[in-house]
């Protein structure tokens, strides 16, 4: 993967988008995104994720120039294969965290959006361009923003088709927090690491319940919610809480 370096220590697994200038997702991206989720996706060992990106900007949406080159039939061929990728990082098991600093427009919001937390540097820059492009956004921004959101706030950014500061980001719920652009990796690490520090286990079946219970009827999801419960009931970790808890001490969570 020439254009993903994929990294873990101290049970945060740091995932960099590392195509210069503004690591537009173009053909190489998107192909090397696709191989670094097939091997994170089962990986037991992943407890967080951070999603970043190396040099100035976060990801600049869809490579236009590239794009410019395509057929129709290509166009058609490579949406899927972009939407594909944001919505595999969406279905990773494990939290997720975007780090977001410059430029997170078009795909490369929706690329955010398929985490599960955001923060964004100060000086941040994040918007669904796509409509003042004659299109729409279609890696999952029409659905994944209104259920963030809100159905008219999520209008009102990809009908406005404008970049957001990362303030006026955090005031509409779409960034979770906004650091000072010079902290944001120390902060999302930091931030990924009180994550991580808790059970294994229990965040995977905690995030499977949030996620496969927010469509259905309360009755529903209430029984989703004691299925995954009861996932983690013979777990050692779940033993081992207890025992840390007794002695005064913080537990040693091995994700089984």
């Amino acid at each position: 993967m020439s254009t993903v370096r994929i990294e873990t220590a101290e049970g945060v697994t740091t995932m960099t988008l590392d195509s210069p200038p503004v690591n537009a997702l173009g053909r190489q991206l998107v192909a090397d995104l696709e191989e670094a989720l097939k091997n994170l996706k089962d990986d037991p060992q992943v407890r967080c994720l951070v999603l970043r990106s190396g040099g100035k900007h976060f990801c600049a949406g869809a490579d236009l120039k590239e794009r410019r080159t395509m057929s129709a039939e290509e166009v058609e061929a490579f949406v899927p294969r972009l939407a594909g990728v944001c919505h595999g990082v969406a279905a990773l098991p494990f939290p997720t965290i975007a780090a977001v600093r410059g430029a997170a427009a078009g795909g490369g919001c929706e690329l955010a959006l398929g985490c599960d937390l955001r923060i964004l540097a100060e000086d941040a820059r994040i918007g669904l361009r796509e409509t003042a492009l004659a299109i729409i956004p279609g890696a999952g921004g029409t659905q994944r923003l209104p259920r963030l959101v809100g159905m008219a706030t999520a209008k009102r950014w990809i009908f406005g088709a404008e970049m957001h500061a990362a303030a006026a980001a955090l005031a509409d719920g779409v960034a979770d927090r906004v650091v000072p652009t010079a902290e944001l990796d120390a902060a999302a690490q930091a931030w990924a690491k009180t994550i991580a520090s808790n059970g294994p286990v229990a965040l995977r079946l905690a995030k499977k319940a949030i996620e496969e219970g927010a469509d259905l009827p309360m009755p529903e999801a209430l029984e989703r919610e004691w299925e995954c419960y009861q996932g983690v009931l013979g777990t050692a970790d779940r033993v081992e809480a207890l025992k840390a808890f007794a002695e005064k001490r913080p537990p040693k969570f091995e994700g089984r």
